[in-house]
């Protein structure tokens, strides 16, 4: 019979099956023990009484590492552009990482219901959806705005991700319909407290599950792949062929992708994130974002 972990902590885990979706406590045999599990690994087993053996885990096809999920098709990202106020570097990095774990990420920018003035958010979600990214205002407050959301976690396994504070596990509360613990935004450091202690999947609809994740105050995408590397997932620099092949579209000469900064087709704003992740801070980049 076939599963997916739909719980994990420290000391127990649960699965639901395929076929029936019942729920039911995990074990783990011997034979196994050396083989971690993480949510979202697909298992296969069988029912002895009330618990689910497992025989056998999956391959996987990715892993997260905070939260230690497998098997994720999307992330939801959601960012706010108050409480706390918005950071771009830090949602390029997300961006990167996702896109290298083979993610298909969904910008959310959350909280707009706090905005008197719409301009600067018009400006970032123009500046994402410009760069090849879904990006979608949202507040958990509003029914109505989060009904573009379900529509990208239908029949995936997804996460919710971003910074602290952000309203990630108020959003989730409202589009699976029930209530989730939140945590209370410090008015002093202006970042919210982790809230997760473990990992659940939560069912929505047929063959969809969502997770909740911890808040981050930092990511750090060279963490996770080579610095040379970094150009690769910043999708819009993709179809520009620089005169070197591997150019790291910092100081070569030929770059097509400083080019089109200074044209005007890549934002000043998202290429200032790739430079600061790549270690760059030089005069250069006044003379091509004026």
């Amino acid at each position: 019979m076939k599963a997916l972990v739909t719980y994990r902590s420290a000391n127990s885990s649960k699965v639901t099956t395929m076929e029936e979706s019942r729920t039911f406590d995990a074990v783990l045999p011997k034979k196994l023990k050396k083989s971690r599990l993480f949510a979202g690994d697909f298992v296969e087993g069988k029912i002895v009484g009330d618990k689910f053996v497992i025989e056998a885990i999956k391959p996987r096809k990715n892993l997260l590492v905070r939260p230690p999920v497998a098997n994720v098709d999307s992330a939801l990202i959601v960012v706010s552009m108050k409480e706390p106020d918005f950071d771009n570097y830090l949602l390029d990095n997300f961006l990167a990482v996702y896109e290298y774990k083979g993610l298909e990420p969904v910008i959310v920018f959350n909280k707009t219901d706090l905005l008197k003035d719409k301009k600067e958010l018009k400006k970032w979600m123009d500046i994402y959806q410009k760069a090849g990214y879904i990006a979608l205002a949202a507040s958990a407050f509003d029914e109505e705005s989060l009904k573009g959301l379900k529509n990208f976690i239908k029949g995936h396994i997804s996460i919710v991700a971003g910074p602290s504070g952000v309203g990630k596990s108020s959003i989730l509360s409202r589009l699976l319909g029930k209530e989730l613990k939140t945590g209370q935004v410090s008015q002093k450091l202006g970042r919210g407290r982790h809230t997760t202690t473990h990992i659940t999947l939560y069912p929505f609809g047929e063959n969809s599950f969502i997770a909740d994740t911890p808040g981050f105050s930092r990511v750090e995408a060279t963490y996770f792949m080579d610095k040379k590397d970094v150009r690769l997932y910043f999708k819009e620099f993709l179809p520009y062929g620089c005169k070197y092949h591997d150019c790291t579209h910092t100081n070569e000469p030929g770059c097509k992708v400083k080019e089109a900064v200074k044209r005007g087709e890549i934002s000043c704003e998202r290429f200032k994130s790739y430079l600061k992740i790549m270690g760059y801070y030089w005069d250069e980049l006044n003379r091509i974002c004026h």
